[in-house]
């Protein structure tokens, strides 16, 4: 038990002792911690001052397309029908071949709706595409 006897001493010890193992690696891991928020690659350097400028133009607003729970498609909230979607993006990817578009779904659209959707955007020709999701908070 707790008590040794005189007896006990002569005896080899087949146990690891891991409190100094534990010691150790708490001692890096402290040091670790410390010392990763130190190791950034970053160059420091003094920008030169210059004379204000104007700002670039802003670009146009991104176009949405929305499918809605019973399946239906719009187009910054025109709705449009499924097989004329894809004609209706090529006519603003002319206007606009910079074209930027955000795609949202309800939650309830079967993936098939929202994969036919993708596609027709695909075929019209847009390059730039957001889709767009809940963060669920």
């Amino acid at each position: 038990m707790a008590i040794s006897s005189a007896a006990d001493q002569d005896e080899v010890l087949s146990e690891i002792n891991i409190t100094p193992l534990v010691d150790v690696m708490l001692v890096l891991l402290v040091a670790f911690i410390v010392t990763a928020p130190l190791l950034n690659n970053a160059v420091k350097v003094n920008l030169p001052k210059t004379a204000a400028t104007q700002p670039p133009e802003q670009k146009a607003p991104p176009v949405t397309v929305s499918v809605d729970a019973a399946g239906k498609v719009y187009i910054d909230r025109d709705e449009v029908a499924q097989s004329a979607l894809e004609g209706a993006l090529r006519s603003r990817v002319a206007a606009n071949p910079d074209l930027t578009l955000h795609l949202s779904s309800d939650e309830a659209v079967a993936y098939g709706n929202v994969a036919k959707v993708m596609a027709s955007i695909e075929r019209a020709g847009v390059t730039k595409l957001a889709v767009l999701t809940s963060t669920g908070e």
